[in-house]
């Protein structure tokens, strides 16, 4: 390794709003496994996939019909 670099003519990464952000996510077993499942299938990572499908719902503007009630599981 060197102990200096130029980055004089560095310029910045295209690329850099596509870049991916670490998050923690809470997923249940059977769900794990549907997406782990047909990753396999396809021959892409399931994180991937995963964020590929809610990349799409975002996309879409798709929204969940939510009957939820505090307190009932």
């Amino acid at each position: 390794m060197r102990k200096e670099y130029d980055f004089s003519k560095a310029r910045n990464n295209a690329y850099a709003r596509r870049l991916t952000k670490q998050v923690t996510l809470r997923l249940d077993a059977a769900t794990l496994d549907y997406f782990k499942r047909l990753a396999s299938e396809n021959g892409i990572a399931y994180q991937t996939l995963i964020n590929m499908y809610l990349r799409d719902c975002a996309a879409e503007g798709k929204r969940l019909k939510l009957d939820w009630h505090p307190g009932h599981v």
